[in-house]
């Protein structure tokens, strides 16, 4: 049996590493903890809590899906974020919704691989 404890990273292949930094640094203000670089393909990690999410060109094979698994980017202020990525002009795959425990929206990445911006709801005080 494995004993899985924790999610080491998600990573999201990539076509333009410059274009991919703009998004997932300028836009949703990520902040790179390890880079690597061979020749022209780079490996970025950005730290997020106890989690790491990894844009990369490594592997030419691996391509950009809308798809794929989406990483769920957890937000202190969903509104603002979504107001953020309005004004970036990010294109929304999933319009902002909210259920009884969240509030999600989803867009896509420059490379049209989907990103999930969510906001959990307060839990309900014990009555």
């Amino acid at each position: 049996m494995i004993n899985v404890t924790e999610i080491a990273f998600t990573g999201y292949p990539v076509t333009d590493i410059v274009r991919a930094r703009a998004f997932y640094e300028g836009v949703l203000g990520l902040k790179t903890s390890a880079t690597f670089a061979h020749e022209n393909r780079h490996w970025i990690e950005y730290d997020i809590g106890p989690a790491t999410l990894a844009i990369t060109n490594m592997a030419p094979e691996w391509k950009p899906s809308n798809q794929g698994p989406s990483a769920a980017l957890e937000v202190a202020d969903f509104d603002a974020a979504v107001a953020t990525l309005r004004a970036a002009k990010v294109p929304f795959v999933v319009e902002p919704t909210a259920s009884p425990a969240c509030r999600l929206a989803v867009v896509s990445d420059p490379d049209g691989n989907s990103v999930a911006i969510h906001r959990r709801n307060s839990p309900a005080p014990h009555a």
